[in-house]
């Protein structure tokens, strides 16, 4: 029963003295009607009660503060005075919920406490949801109109339903909801039970038990979303992308008018979801340019210039390349073709915003696209104060993220594969971090397991843990014809071409570090290299060529 419901009983007369009957105050929920006469009522509170009082307890100016702060703090939905003792409800007490924010009802003389006890029990044991799904729907109307977030809608659910309704990522990370947020462990295994009900096609909500809590789970799906997929979305995967509202109860047994709210409150997650994917399409369209210009045969040295009259630059103010690494996944449902790349994008930006993720990582650092069946997202890094840039992203956190959440989706032969590259200082090493990130990838999906992820410092680790298992003979020979050429040249021309290489591969084959290590223009580093390259006969640019000639330092 909610309390605005007690001003339409006639046969009671309550008058309300203080809140606003307009107000969301009045759409508190009643559990309870206990009446209460001692100056410390404490430990008689349980949460959502009416409380009745005849005012035996106060005698004079400054009585009521007390009171009503410990029913305040006890959660109580209201207090309801009786007129008979002082024969009107002292201005005190008026003042004193004024302060705290409670709701407070005049009871005249006529009207007997249990008569209001024996009206409101009855209500509360013939429950209309009705009222609360066209509060929520009115607030849904109200949000879609100034673009609100949802969560003061969900903390007046908590109140009035007695229930924590939350909105969860398909990674546990809590978007909107009862405060606190449920425990990191448990929302991830809601998340983790939530994703393993929709492969499985089972019909929603998904009744689980975490404990001895149940729990319903609903999908949030984006309300501007077509009702039918999108080719890439088709099939098993989709539901990696998805939001969840979850319920801290059993769902099965409620009646036709609860059921009614829930979709009600579904419906205004769906639109939250709507707005959080419309502020992401500047950034997933700023990656799609990257890769586009890329591509192209456009100088390095324009890209930032072209970047500028995206509509992210626009919005930003951004001028120049940002330092960023670059991610790239991909995965393979056995017997049943790839995952697609949107849901994985998806995941991947949940993952890495988590607070309890690889990063974490702010949501406005992301811009992420697909590219050829595969998510691909640039993350911005922090600029470094002195030395290198420095890896933000933790494959090992991030894999162990992945792993938990996806433990009870994928199924025997499934698996996701995962590259991080280095920092990318400047677009002239962008191709080059794109093609590590895809190098790790291929490195992933070769290592056991089902969620696997791998950066820079695996690929080099594994290259040299390779070695010592080569004979000597042979590591020597291998030196020796890869490096041979470039110490003949430095010896005959006086040059510097190896510490050249050695400094390129030392700086991960970033052109700014390694000049600026080397004291030299960047001009003058890539005669350099393009010398290196066309007396080896090799590529620098790809990540193949690094390791051999890295194995090859290091075998000397």
């Amino acid at each position: 029963m909610l309390l605005r419901e007690l001003l339409d009983i006639d046969k009671l007369g309550l008058r309300l003295l203080v809140g606003d009957p307009d107000g969301t105050a009045l759409d508190r929920a009643v559990r309870a009607v206990p009446t209460i006469d001692r100056a410390d009522p404490g430990r008689f509170l349980t949460g959502g009660e009416l409380v009745l009082t005849g005012l035996a307890w106060w005698q004079r100016d400054g009585d009521a503060d007390s009171f009503v702060r410990i029913l305040d703090r006890g959660g109580v939905a209201a207090l309801a005075a009786g007129e008979v003792e002082h024969g009107h409800v002292p201005d005190d007490l008026v003042r004193a919920c004024r302060r705290h924010g409670l709701p407070l009802f005049a009871v005249r003389p006529e009207t007997s406490f249990a008569a209001i006890t024996e009206h409101v029990l009855h209500r509360l044991h013939r429950r209309d949801g009705s009222g609360l799904a066209a509060m929520v729907e009115r607030h849904r109307r109200l949000l879609s109109d100034d673009q609100s977030d949802s969560d003061p809608v969900l903390e007046l659910l908590q109140h009035s339903l007695g229930l924590d309704v939350r909105v969860l990522s398909s990674t546990g990370r809590q978007i909107a909801g009862a405060q606190p947020p449920p425990r990191a462990r448990t929302a991830v295994a809601l998340a983790a039970r939530y994703l393993a009900a929709r492969r499985a096609q089972e019909a929603a909500p998904h009744r689980v038990t975490l404990g001895n809590r149940p729990y319903s789970l609903l999908p949030v799906r984006n309300a501007d979303a077509p009702p039918t997929p999108l080719p890439d979305t088709a099939g098993h995967g989709a539901e990696l992308g998805d939001w969840l509202l979850v319920v801290e109860a059993d769902t099965s047994s409620w009646p036709a008018t609860d059921h009614e709210l829930l979709d009600r409150i579904a419906e205004l997650a769906a639109d939250a979801r709507a707005e959080h994917d419309r502020g992401k399409a500047v950034r997933n369209d700023l990656a799609r340019w990257i890769l586009d210009l890329l591509r192209s045969r456009v100088p390095f040295d324009e890209i930032p210039v072209r970047l500028r009259g995206t509509a992210y630059g626009v919005l930003t103010g951004t001028e120049d390349w940002l330092l960023c690494q670059v991610v790239v996944a991909q995965g393979q449902l056995h017997g049943a073709g790839p995952i697609p790349a949107v849901a994985l994008r998806e995941l991947l930006e949940e993952a890495l915003v988590d607070a309890e993720g690889p990063g974490p990582v702010p949501a406005e650092h992301i811009a992420a696209t697909v590219d050829n069946g595969q998510a691909v997202l640039f993350v911005l890094v922090p600029e470094p104060t002195d030395g290198p840039p420095q890896l933000v992203l933790d494959c090992a956190a991030l894999e162990q993220r992945l792993g938990t959440v996806l433990a009870r989706w994928l199924g025997p032969g499934d698996s996701v594969s995962v590259g991080i590259s280095s920092p990318v200082a400047g677009p002239e090493n962008a191709p080059r971090a794109l093609d590590d990130a895809r190098t790790a990838m291929r490195v992933a999906a070769g290592s056991p397991g089902k969620v696997r992820v791998r950066g820079p410092d695996d690929l080099t680790s594994h290259i040299l843990t390779l070695l010592p298992l080569i004979p000597a003979r042979t590591r020597h020979a291998f030196a020796t014809r890869l490096l041979g050429p470039l110490r003949d040249h430095d010896s005959r021309h006086r040059t510097e071409l190896l510490p050249t290489l050695e400094a390129f591969l030392d700086c991960d084959a970033s052109w700014t570090m390694c000049a600026a290590q080397l004291r030299l223009h960047v001009n003058s580093l890539r005669q350099r290299v393009a010398r290196i390259e066309q007396i080896t006969g090799r590529d620098l640019s790809r990540l193949e060529t690094r390791l051999d000639f890295l194995a090859a330092l290091r075998a000397i």
